[in-house]
């Protein structure tokens, strides 16, 4: 690579070796960030943590060559920043793959964003800790204990049982009472890849073997459920991305709506759910002037929710999705936030999610050079 490479901004897409593939991660998206860094003049390669280094000039790295469509392995220079990609949790949590991770944070040399997955747990603790966030928040606790879980199940109607480490919908399940009173039946509803199954319970004492039974030894929390407003009488989210802009602020990059399936405990697309137009979703369910009240709603408490994780979790962050959940009143409420946004199939969304992490990286690189 020669000089003109090397007076780029040059970003480094991070993620982790795999002896069956050249690298793992979603490949199609680390291509559209390097076609997007191409017509912004920023350099972009993928690293793996095992190729990765911070001394010396060069190091080996994969290429894309937009021509050919071929990815190419090959010695680049060092990076300016580097985006973390790594894409599961066990991956990351890998002791090498965490001293690659730790080694950047710690560097002068480079800016390393988006260090790590977030722990739902550690988020609602955040955010319960200031009135401006607290109000987002459903009542959440940790699940460890039959007593605990038998008060919690009596005090709300619905309970919603979330993985503290989960993702896209995964090991979900929903409690219903079917009845008012203390002595009521109980309705489980166990997510698995598409569908969902329904058991009823005659009490929480029938109830308890057969959760602690799927939750095996995942930690667990446990949520009020909120009685979300429906479109075409099917409960709706909104998922919202908040990314950095070139000038390092947080900024709503756009929101889709996303549609339970029909036998679906989540609105995960992958499990059942479909998309649609947050405004028409909205004006279907409130009106046209309520509809736009709750969108500005939605941004400012998605602006609050991204600043506070980012300062608590004590590292830098360049985008974050999260699912906001709108009630029937209209109330806005959190219900997670993802570290490695999956990709926006809206097409105005995802060409606007590209460029700003380009934008934020060389922002970053900048930055760096002037410190």
């Amino acid at each position: 690579m020669g000089e003109t490479s090397r007076s780029k901004p040059i970003v480094a897409i991070l993620t982790i070796a795999d002896n069956q593939r050249v690298f793992r991660g979603n490949k199609q998206n680390f291509i559209d960030i390097i076609k997007i860094g191409e017509e912004l003049g920023t350099l972009v390669y993928v690293a793996t943590t095992a190729d990765l280094k911070l001394t010396g000039d060069d190091f080996p790295a994969y290429c894309y060559n937009v021509r050919t469509k071929k990815w190419q392995r090959r010695l680049v220079p060092m990076p300016h920043v580097i985006y973390n990609r790594v894409p599961y949790r066990k991956m990351e949590m890998q002791p090498d793959v965490q001293q690659t991770i730790q080694t950047c944070l710690k560097s002068r040399k480079v800016q390393l964003f988006n260090p790590a997955f977030f722990n739902k747990w550690s988020l609602f603790e955040w955010l319960n800790q200031t009135p401006d966030t607290r109000i987002y928040i459903p009542k959440t606790r940790q699940l460890s204990d039959v007593r605990q879980f038998e008060s919690f199940v009596r005090s709300h109607d619905i309970v919603y049982l979330k993985p503290a480490r989960g993702k896209a919908g995964r090991g979900i399940m929903r409690i219903e009472r079917l009845q008012p009173g203390v002595d009521s039946a109980y309705l489980l509803r166990v997510q698995d890849d598409t569908a969902a199954q329904d058991t009823e319970y005659a009490s929480i004492a029938e109830l308890w073997p057969r959760v602690r039974s799927a939750i095996g030894t995942k930690e667990y929390i446990m949520q009020q459920g909120i009685r979300l407003a429906r479109y075409n009488k099917r409960p709706f989210d909104l998922r919202t991305l908040v990314q950095k802009t070139g000038r390092g602020a947080w900024n709503v990059t756009g929101v889709g709506a996303r549609i339970a399936g029909k036998a679906s405990i989540t609105t995960h697309v992958p499990r059942g759910g479909s998309i649609n137009d947050p405004q028409r979703v909205l004006v279907s369910a409130f009106g046209a002037q309520e509809a736009d009240r709750i969108l500005n709603r939605v941004n400012t408490a998605a602006l609050r929710i991204a600043s506070r994780i980012e300062k608590q979790s004590g590292h830098k962050y360049g985008e974050m999705s999260m699912d906001l959940g709108v009630d029937t009143s209209g109330r806005v409420w959190f219900f997670e936030a993802n570290a490695k946004p999956m990709k926006f199939d809206e097409p105005h969304i995802r060409r606007k999610s590209l460029e700003r992490i380009i934008r934020y990286a060389v922002y970053l690189a900048k930055k760096n050079k002037r410190r």
